[in-house]
């Protein structure tokens, strides 16, 4: 590595077998060479119990940090930090570290952290040094003395360092006397290295001059090319991958703030209805991959679809040409959707299937002249997607409220929901209500409303709420009867999650047009759909001079390896007689959620076919939720994790949505699971 040669977000925590083993001195020594090989070093202290070493090394490396960022913690008293801290009344709180931590990791190529003591001083009673370690997610140096009996204090903090499921990036042993070097001395690094199975990263010696030269001179055996490996860890390629999430994705719906304190999950394979993570473990997919996949995982027919078509061509462009697989899927897709959906547009993701649904309803109507039509209607608490189109027709503030300039304006109807319904109101004549609100609404404005925007029969977003029958008929009746444009939402519904192949088919609704995407490859690639009437489409089909044509298009448009994932998934569909199947599972897994009315905590349980959600509350009486900033569902779902099944939650609603192929056994495990990781998060805390 050359002279200016920039090192991106590194860190690495030194540690001693226990205190007065040279670790500020062994910091230096690590900095001063890293600034020479050109590397931009901050440093930081979190935890100090008298003396100066946070300024010495601020000083002596030269670094511009404010002291209170590289030492947010101090106290006067030479004394564990625990004990220390209850003399001086210093309030401890771990946040204040991870904030300093942040912003010098953000200002700097390579962070060294250095602890008080060893692993296990307690910061606190129940937080001890190596919980920082662990909760800053950071490979570890230890500092060991040379002489007689290090053997024993080095070992032991190599096996509890590595009992926490950290990784020792190597030892460094510091002379912190001039004394003669004996058999002990000149035989432990290796006893150290063969068993303690970890690298020995040269030997500090003892330096009468703490400065820039002397180290230079007298420390160029340290390997210091080691301490900034960026090769898996050893032994631990998880943990490698762990860090390099955390460096350089970001993910989406995750407060990354919280996420970079946490030990992520990283996915490395699927078989059947599990996911198996980097470290070998197992999770039953109670979600089915955020409700994509279909048949289960690494399904081998939907593999070879896709093997074959990689053979054959995996790109090619629908604007201005065709290819095999989007054909023969556009035919498969006209004969399993509602009689009534006549063509295909295809796009990637379930946000663009309602832009695109969006768009076409609007232009329809300026295609025919009647420009005056341009208002769009939709639910309250819906969610359609995160294009500014789909956020626009979406009603759940959270997500939505930051954006409310950049979108267009819209129609909300207030749709109930019936668990919740005011005083008096009763299930299901409550959902009734809004047909008569949609109504009045229509009577006055139906010459200017374009279309209604809706997720048929469960909203799924808003927290699994479940229509009563005849809501979703009668909405359809009314947008036949005032000539407003029917568009029905089934990205999460579609493709067997209700139990029918579309939710619409419950109540034999043909929308006028339809979005698909989730489980329309099976949970493979990306694909969406928009379906629409033969009505539609004549309306843009004109004259070129005209120039209405339908301006919108996607590069991947139809790309054939989806294409050919969708054919796949949709013949097992038929083959394997998927939804007969699914009929006694449904009923099996409705027999089971009642018991969670036992829990103090469950209000209420929702479900249609394959889709639930479990709604937690503070108090069953008044239905009063959890706050917010409790991440009461996220913590049930972490609970759930630890017992080998995955969810996610909405909220405070638990969503269970496997994949169709799971198995009476697998419900039995996901609903066992899901029970006690509530009962134990809410009633055992």
């Amino acid at each position: 590595m050359g002279s200016g040669a920039k090192i991106k977000s590194k860190a690495v925590f030194i540690t001693g077998t226990d205190t007065d083993v040279g670790k500020t001195v062994v910091t230096f020594v690590v900095g001063a060479l890293l600034q020479k090989r050109g590397c931009d070093v901050g440093v930081m202290k979190p935890v100090q119990c008298s003396g100066e070493d946070a300024a010495f090394l601020r000083k002596n490396l030269n670094v511009t940090d404010s002291l209170q960022d590289i030492n947010p913690y101090y106290a006067e008293e030479p004394l564990s930090p625990h004990l220390a801290f209850q003399r001086q009344h210093i309030h401890f709180k771990k946040e204040k570290i991870f904030a300093a931590y942040r912003r010098l990791q953000e200002r700097h190529d390579f962070l060294i952290v250095e602890g008080a003591g060893g692993v296990l001083v307690p910061i606190t009673p129940k937080y001890l040094m190596i919980d920082l370690i662990k909760d800053l997610d950071l490979d570890v140096v230890i500092v060991a003395r040379l002489g007689l009996g290090t053997i024993n204090h080095t070992l032991l903090t190599i096996n509890q360092i590595k009992g926490y499921g950290l990784n020792v990036r190597g030892v460094i042993f510091n002379e912190t006397e001039q004394i003669s070097k004996g058999v002990a001395e000149q035989t432990n690094p290796q006893a150290v290295k063969k068993i303690g199975q970890v690298p020995v990263l040269g030997v500090v010696p003892y330096l009468k001059e703490i400065s820039q030269k002397e180290i230079e001179k007298k420390c160029v055996g340290i390997a210091i090319s080691q301490i900034l490996n960026e090769k898996e860890r050893s032994g631990n390629p998880s943990s490698a991958l762990k860090r390099w999430d955390k460096d350089y994705l970001w993910h989406p719906f995750t407060q990354m703030q919280d996420w970079l304190q946490e030990d992520p999950i990283v996915i490395e394979r699927g078989e059947g209805n599990y996911l198996i993570d980097s470290d070998g473990k197992k999770y039953l997919d109670g979600i089915s991959s955020l409700w994509v996949n279909v048949h289960g995982h690494n399904h081998p027919q939907i593999n070879q679809a896709i093997k074959n078509q990689v053979d054959k061509i995996s790109h090619s462009t629908l604007l201005g040409l065709s290819n095999v697989p989007a054909i023969q899927l556009a035919k498969k897709l006209v004969e399993i959707t509602p009689s009534g959906l006549d063509k295909v547009f295809y796009s990637d993701n379930g946000s663009t299937a309602v832009e695109i649904a969006i768009k076409m309803a609007y232009q329809y109507w300026q295609n025919a002249g009647q420009i005056k039509k341009t208002d769009i209607v939709h639910l309250a608490n819906s969610y359609h997607g995160d294009t500014l189109g789909s956020v626009s027709v979406g009603g759940i503030e959270l997500f939505h409220q930051v954006y409310r300039k950049l979108i267009f304006k819209t129609i909300q109807l207030d749709f109930p929901d019936c668990y919740r319904a005011p005083k008096g109101k009763v299930y299901p004549d409550y959902a009734f209500e809004c047909l008569e609100r949609f109504e009045q609404i229509l009577k006055t404005k139906h010459h200017s409303i374009a279309c209604l925007v809706l997720e048929p029969i469960v909203q799924g977003a808003a927290g699994m709420i479940i229509w009563p029958d005849g809501v979703l008929k009668g909405m359809a009746q009314l947008c036949r009867q005032y000539d407003v444009l029917l568009i029905a939402d089934e990205v999460a519904t579609g493709f067997g999650r209700t139990g029918k192949m579309f939710a619409c088919e419950h109540e034999k609704v043909i929308p006028d047009i339809m979005c698909l995407a989730k489980g329309i490859t099976g949970g493979y690639l990306p694909l969406a759909a928009t379906m629409v009437s033969q009505r539609i489409f004549d309306g843009f089909v004109f004259d070129y001079k005209d120039q209405k044509t339908f301006f919108h298009g996607h590069t991947y448009t139809g790309n054939p390896l989806a294409c050919a994932a969708a054919l796949a998934n949709i013949n097992i569909f038929k083959n394997d007689r998927t939804l007969e199947k699914l009929q006694s599972k449904i009923k099996h897994l409705s027999q089971q959620l009642p018991m969670f009315y036992n829990l103090n905590f469950v209000g209420d349980v929702r479900q249609k076919g394959f889709m639930v959600g479990i709604e937690l509350v503070k108090d069953k009486v008044t239905k009063e939720p959890f706050p917010w900033q409790e991440k009461m569902g996220v913590r049930v779902c972490q609970a759930a994790r630890a017992q080998g099944v995955m969810l996610r939650p909405l909220g405070n609603v638990i969503v269970l949505m496997p994949s169709l192929s799971i198995s009476v056994k697998e419900i039995d495990q996901l609903i066992g699971v899901t029970y006690q990781a509530i009962k134990q998060v809410t009633e055992d805390d």
